[in-house]
């Protein structure tokens, strides 16, 4: 038995400072199974035995036929696939500016993003960018919003209007977390969500309205299949959300974190369940009435939700995951988990479990959506030390560590291992840095002539700018090994790739396309997206050919009387 706190409540906007308070989240007792579960197979009787081996091959043309039309292409697809997003907050001392922000997004082939509120300026620079948003109403607003439709509609006229079409609005996040950090607004929540829903009805959009929930509303969260919602909301909150999501095509968004799980577990939750990391399978969980058996906690938690749903006969409504992390820096003595290892290890499993499309044991056909939080590093946030420590990334866009997801699709494909860039520092005194780049461009042997007056690389002229560039020579030279970019503290690691017009740094994949012409290098990325769109088609196109004349060889087997025989 263990309890979850929670400790955040609050998000700092860019006018509005909300405090950050501690949530209590209800118990999660776990259950440990040494046993396995096997399946014996029961041997058929001898008649059963002789009906199969005479009827089957008779009815084998047939099946096989059946076969090849049921099995999908390599395009079908059920509804949208799984996404991994991220949360930005901004309580952040040095944040990028709106456009850069953007442009850092889509460098790091980021297409979801959840925001606190409707920041004016990050909308107009999300315009035409392909990234999907999802704007959240401040807690603050609540109750104008739900004591007024026309407030709504006002709401809606300036934060939502002026940036459609161009910028895609997933969704719309009501308040965050309410029944824990304002409970008092929670009579004024459903009326909320129905304005602002009748707001968009009425200007003939189509944007689904929901609230994120924590996690700590979930009874009982272990065995999954046991699962059910606060009593006490019930009646009077849950089932009256639930209708109006159900009846609206919308989500239902959950805020969970393995972390908090796991920290108040007292030990008994195995960290690696937490971390996504293997574990024997005397000590996986398994629930006692379906016999599954949950390898982490974050699948086990996600299932507790669906029977949840399943208990008050709601079987239709999407599981959202609006949040979920690990802090990488916290209070050595009360946070000793909250490392940069530990981050590292459940946010890039994390992505590698969602983009599986592996799903849950109790539900393996459907992956719930998710938004790490958080992108950047909120350091002015108050409270535990931790909570300033959740971020993938600084605010000026140079990585906090590097995850490990090469190979998963593409999300976050600058922040890995294998691009690594070496750049001065903002914080570093000038001095230092003047004194690196001489040491870099002297007895460091790296080759600074792309530096030089007339070179590709000589704009912008100024110390931090060239040291950049020898920094990052003598660091790719060293095969970027730990410590090779420090240079006295002048140095600092980063995964944005910092090449820019004509100066390409080594290590950048532009370097490598200069290195090693291409033929097709010319083409535009419209062309390059066409061909890639074409190859797709042709794979289809092959897949139903071959279909196709498998089904012809059959048909004409069928035909012949020596088949039957």
């Amino acid at each position: 038995m263990f309890l979850e706190n929670k400790p955040k409540t609050g998000y700092i906007h860019l006018k509005d400072a909300r405090q950050s308070n501690y949530r209590k989240n209800n118990t999660f007792s776990l259950f440990f199974s040494p046993t396995f579960v096997f399946l014996h197979s029961l041997s058929l009787s001898s008649a059963m035995a002789s009906f199969t081996s005479s009827i089957i091959p008779s009815l084998f043309p047939f099946l096989f036929l059946l076969f090849l039309s049921a099995v999908p292409s390599h395009s079908a697809q059920q509804g949208e696939a799984p996404f991994i997003g991220v949360t930005i907050g901004t309580s952040v001392s040095n944040l990028l500016k709106p456009s850069d922000l953007v442009s850092f997004l889509k460098s790091q082939q980021i297409t979801h993003v959840r925001l606190y509120n409707a920041d004016s300026s990050l909308l107009s620079s999300l315009s035409n960018s392909q990234i999907k948003v999802l704007i959240g109403v401040p807690n603050n607003e609540l109750i104008a919003l739900g004591s007024s439709q026309s407030t709504a509609q006002t709401w809606v006229t300036k934060r939502i209007l002026p940036f459609i079409p161009s910028t895609q609005i997933a969704g719309i996040a009501v308040g965050d977390e309410v029944p824990t950090s304002l409970p008092s607004a929670l009579p004024i929540l459903l009326p909320a969500l129905q304005s602002i829903r009748s707001a968009i009805l009425s200007n003939n959009l189509s944007i689904p309205v929901s609230t994120p929930l924590p996690f700590s509303l979930i009874q009982d969260p272990f065995p999954p299949s046991q699962s059910f919602f606060n009593n006490s909301l019930t009646q009077s909150f849950i089932i009256p959300l639930l209708t109006f999501l159900s009846n609206t095509s919308s989500p239902l968004m959950v805020n969970l974190y393995p972390y908090y799980a796991f920290m108040q577990s007292n030990r008994v939750i195995p960290l690696d369940n937490a971390l996504f990391k293997p574990l024997p399978p005397s000590l996986e969980m398994v629930d006692p009435n379906t016999l599954l058996h949950y390898t982490n906690v974050y699948d086990a938690m996600i299932d507790s939700v669906h029977s949840s749903l399943k208990t008050l006969n709601f079987t239709n409504i999407t599981v959202l995951i609006t949040e979920t992390g690990w802090p990488s820096y916290g209070d050595r003595a009360l946070e000793p988990y909250a490392t940069k290892d530990n981050a590292d290890t459940y946010n890039s499993n994390l992505i590698r479990h969602v983009n599986g499309h592996t799903g849950t044991p109790q539900n393996p056909e459907f992956t719930s959506s998710v938004y790490l939080y958080e992108l950047f590093n909120e350091d002015l946030r108050p409270g535990p030390v931790s909570e300033a420590n959740w971020g993938l990334f600084y605010g000026n866009g140079t990585p906090v560590y590097l995850l490990h997801v090469s190979g998963t699709g593409g999300f976050l494909a600058n922040d890995t291992t294998n691009r690594t860039f070496c750049v001065a520092s903002d914080d570093a005194d000038i001095k230092a840095v003047q004194a690196a780049l001489d040491w870099a461009c002297g007895p460091g042997r790296a080759n600074c002539s792309e530096i030089q007056p007339g070179e590709s690389c000589y704009d912008p002229n100024d110390v931090r700018s060239h040291a950049s560039y020898a920094f990052n020579i003598y660091y790719q030279m060293q095969g970027r090994e730990s410590g090779s970019c420090y240079f006295q503290g002048a140095g600092m690691v980063t995964t944005t790739d910092p090449s820019h017009g004509s100066c390409i740094f080594p290590g950048s994949k532009q370097f490598s396309s200069i290195s090693k012409p291409d033929s097709s290098s010319n083409q535009t990325s419209t062309a390059n997206g066409s061909k890639s769109r074409l190859r797709k088609i042709g794979d289809n196109s092959s897949t139903q050919i071959l279909s196709f004349i498998l089904s012809l060889m059959v048909f004409f087997c069928t035909l012949s009387s020596d088949f039957w025989t």
